[in-house]
């Protein structure tokens, strides 16, 4: 039976674990820049965490459990993506295998998702609402903090029920409160009537 501590580090990192994901983001993203491949490979490994190992327990499981050699480890990776990812990203996956951090894929994808921003010129929002967005709005939005930031922004969506209706917008340890949602009024008069110019509002509401 796997140990469900060695799973529920993927989503809780510790220092250690953030900063293994960066050493190994590096070598990842640095050979990937050699290839000319670095946005295949930054999506094939967003692809890896958010839609194999978040819809698969059992898959996850297998990454993280020491019962399982490094070799069955490299079966199953060329079983799950051997049709799917590029060569270089399954290498890169074996590696891990072979040195028993194949628990640690989440914070390696938090490190190249870091680092292919700072390559990129690009600066993480994260947006916290109560719904999902719409595409007016996560366009709006985009734009909006594109031009106050001067850099281009990736959005990350997170869906919080407790905020009732609010928004909260976070940029590195900067929360958008009221002095920065003045900026953001524009987007709820050009939005109209509707779900975007009502969350607007009440983002408005919150922080002032």
């Amino acid at each position: 039976m796997v140990n469900p501590d060695a799973v529920k580090h993927e989503t809780v990192m510790d220092t250690g674990a953030e900063q293994l994901g960066k050493t190994y983001a590096q070598a990842l993203l640095a050979a990937a820049a050699k290839a000319g491949i670095t946005d295949k490979i930054v999506d094939e490994l967003n692809r890896l965490v958010d839609e194999y190992l978040a819809n698969s327990p059992q898959l996850a499981a297998a990454f993280a459990s020491p019962r399982i050699d490094a070799d069955e480890k490299s079966r199953v990776i060329d079983r799950v993506f051997g049709g799917d990812f590029d060569p270089l990203l399954l290498t890169f996956l074996k590696v891990m295998a072979g040195r028993d951090r194949l628990s640690h894929v989440a914070a390696v994808r938090s490190g190249a998702l870091e680092l292919f921003d700072q390559m990129s010129g690009q600066v993480l929002a994260k947006v916290s609402t109560a719904v999902p967005l719409d595409d007016a709005l996560r366009t709006q939005i985009t734009d909006r903090l594109g031009g106050a930031l001067g850099k281009k922004v990736r959005l990350q969506e997170v869906v919080d029920a407790d905020l009732i209706g609010g928004m909260v917008i976070r940029v590195g340890d900067t929360v958008f409160d009221s002095s920065v949602s003045n900026r953001l009024d524009a987007i709820a008069k050009r939005a109209g009537e509707g779900f975007s110019s009502k969350l607007m509002e009440k983002f408005d509401q919150l922080t002032q």
